[in-house]
């Protein structure tokens, strides 16, 4: 793992550890809750976040940024069967979860590609196109100009 704190590096270690505490809470019945493990990988071009959401569908998420913010929001329900039937030991999670992860300004949100296979999520992420430096010439002013100016 990268140790810089650039554009996403000081927010990802942010974000990691604050999920690594929501994953460490247990609730109420002893079982964890259902929150995606995520993995985010850095190119010249791009910024991708995987998350595996086993059991879970396309229609079961839900993808949205604003103010810079990417919020990955899904629900896992219990199978209509499941209810019918007298279920004597589950180690199963189900419910709703939430993953905000926060992005570097000047993110296109058109741009964002998503795609879901097999329970895995896979976010691209474009980066904004850097500025450039440019080297402004100065010029002398005629005296025109300068009568303008004074």
């Amino acid at each position: 793992m990268r140790s810089d704190f650039g554009p996403f590096g000081l927010h990802r270690e942010i974000d990691r550890l604050f999920n690594e505490l929501l994953q460490g809470i247990v609730s109420n019945d002893g079982t964890k809750s259902l929150t995606p493990n995520i993995e985010i990988t850095e190119t010249d071009e791009a910024v991708e976040v995987t998350a595996e959401m086993p059991g879970l569908e396309r229609k079961d998420v839900e993808i949205s940024i604003e103010d810079d913010t990417l919020t990955i929001r899904g629900e896992k329900k219990v199978e209509g069967n499941q209810k019918e039937k007298n279920v004597q030991h589950s180690e199963r999670i189900y419910g709703m979860f939430m993953r905000m992860l926060q992005l570097p300004p000047g993110i296109d949100p058109s741009s964002i590609q998503a795609t879901m296979v097999n329970g895995v999520l896979k976010v691209t992420i474009p980066k904004p196109a850097k500025s450039m430096p440019k080297k402004i010439e100065v010029k002398d002013a005629s005296q025109k100009e300068a009568k303008k100016a004074a």
